[in-house]
């Protein structure tokens, strides 16, 4: 069954973050209400003189913004850009997709936020160097990446006694 979204049936959630600058409202839980398996999608309002997420990227998910009402600057690994209404911008997996908005106008920006889910995703932050295990919200340092085998040595130590079992 169709399910059509609008300025009418969507309610928003303020969302805010520690930084005031971070701030967006957000829409509940659409893909949720639509049943969908393979898409995440919200409808967000970014406020004026306010950020969207950190910068960041996706290691397993594609991303596409729809403008749909007001302008915001966009960064990209390639730099700023205006984006304004009509505006559908595709972010791909992986460094080249990064991506965060900023509003510089004097009123809101709202866009559909649309991405693939196929249940795990990591979200990389260059800025702050922190990696995001979703859709847990596990969160660590990036420099504190180790070794595959990095504790293993001892391994016959953990077998100790499987004699008794053979």
């Amino acid at each position: 069954m169709a399910k059509i979204f609008n300025e009418n049936t969507v309610s928003f959630k303020q969302k805010l973050s520690p930084i005031p600058e971070f701030a967006w409202q957000t829409s509940e839980r659409l893909a949720e209400i639509a049943n969908s398996k393979h898409l995440v999608f919200d409808i967000r309002s970014l406020d004026p003189d306010k950020y969207s997420f950190p910068y960041h990227f996706h290691r397993n998910a594609e991303e596409i913004f729809v403008i749909l009402t007001g302008r915001a600057m966009l960064r990209t690994p390639e730099g700023f850009t205006e984006v304004s209404e009509g505006d559908v911008i595709f972010f791909e997996m992986g460094p080249e997709g990064a991506h965060q908005l900023y509003n510089h106008t004097e009123v809101p920006c709202r866009y559909l936020d649309l991405r693939t889910n196929q249940g795990i995703d990591v979200c990389e932050y260059p800025d702050s160097g922190k990696i995001n295990i979703l859709p847990y919200q596990e969160i660590y340092k990036a420099d504190q990446q180790a070794d595959y085998y990095k504790g293993e040595e001892q391994i016959r130590d953990k077998w100790k006694g499987m004699e008794d079992h053979t």
